[in-house]
């Protein structure tokens, strides 16, 4: 498997490959998902594969094979029978668009996620904090990307306002278009036997910035729609390739929800620092700091020292997070309630079988 390190293979999933191995099945990681199709690379080259019918009938979504993934196949020429997922070091998810609470897997087995924000018309604090506070929770290493910082008078102010928020992640400023910065980038994060992937919303420059790293058009390239001052969706599938530095990025289409699938940690504190630092000082050590006395995040706001707009984001989060294991809960009740009763009506035909 020494060919498949430049890919990401370790001795965690070679660990998780035994089993796997001793039955003669091999080894891919899932580049691309065309339909029903999975492109493979594999120590013998790239391979195209199928789901096995009991991996696609048997399966939840989300642990069905997704970009990043390592499986277990059945070699067929230059074919596959996708047989398991090995399991996952991390996966980057977030709620699924709408009313429903089911998570959604974007990409698994990740180092680092860079948020990208375009200074022209896309930068929002609040938003980058949800996806900061997402991808941390998902043991996923963030980076904030400032892009098109050629197309404000003051990039700086902009970087300064991310630092505020209290995060230690690095927040870079670049431009797609005119390669400022992205020398800086490619050498500090774009390490070799990594992998990243790029998200944020439509039009803030993520394909332009992947065929700046390659060196030639991978994927297309949009503008911001005249009509709503929105980005048009360029990008239609995620893709991981391998950059000249040998680290490996993965492109996302653009997300204009991005819904958070946060366990219970005592309130998601640990995902917001500023606030964390603050509720030492609350009387009660289980603060919710929303209407109890002696609350000095509520007092901070109050007198101006932590941002409205934070603390307001914050409240927001939780009461998705709330939402969100809620009804996380009540799904895991009604399939465990679901299969009791499966197992009530096997055991049923077996007594009546004569």
């Amino acid at each position: 498997m020494t060919s498949l390190t430049s890919y990401g293979w370790n001795t965690h999933f070679e660990q998780h490959f035994h089993t796997y191995q001793a039955q003669g099945l091999d080894a891919g990681r899932v580049t691309a998902i065309e339909g029903f199709r999975h492109k493979l690379v594999t120590a013998s080259g790239p391979v195209d594969a199928m789901l096995s019918g009991a991996l696609m009938n048997g399966a939840e979504n989300w642990d069905l094979p997704k970009v990043g993934d390592w499986v277990a196949f059945k070699a067929y020429d230059n074919e596959g029978i996708i047989i398991s997922v090995l399991t996952r070091i991390n996966e980057l998810s977030r709620k699924l668009p709408g009313r429903t609470t089911e998570k959604q897997v974007i990409a698994t087995n990740i180092d680092t996620a860079f948020i990208v924000q375009g200074l022209d018309r896309d930068f929002n604090p609040m938003r980058l904090q949800r996806y900061i506070v997402q991808i941390l929770q998902c043991n996923i290493r963030p980076v904030v990307l400032l892009n098109k910082q050629d197309l404000v008078p003051d990039p700086e102010s902009y970087r300064q306002e991310v630092t505020a928020l209290g995060y230690d992640c690095p927040v870079l400023l670049l431009s797609a278009t005119g390669n400022e910065g992205l020398q800086e980038w490619a050498a500090g994060h774009l390490l070799p036997g990594q992998t990243c992937v790029l998200i944020g919303s439509s039009g803030v420059g993520k394909s332009t910035l992947v065929n700046a790293l390659l060196g030639y058009r991978f994927q297309d390239e949009g503008a911001v729609s005249s009509f709503n001052n929105k980005g048009k969706h360029t990008t239609v599938s995620r893709n991981l390739v391998t950059l000249p530095s040998g680290a490996m990025l993965i492109d996302s289409p653009g997300m204009r929800e991005f819904g958070v699938t946060l366990e219970a940690d005592n309130q998601g504190l640990n995902y917001h620092p500023l606030l964390a630092a603050l509720s030492a000082e609350c009387r009660f050590h289980d603060c919710t700091h929303r209407h109890e006395p002696g609350c000095a995040v509520v007092a901070a706001v109050r007198e101006g020292e932590l941002p409205r707009e934070v603390y307001e984001s914050y409240l927001k989060i939780s009461r998705e997070q709330a939402h969100y294991q809620t009804d996380s809960v009540e799904r895991k009740r009604a399939e465990r309630q679901f299969g009791k009763m499966a197992k009530q009506v096997v055991q049923h035909r077996k007594q009546r079988k004569y």
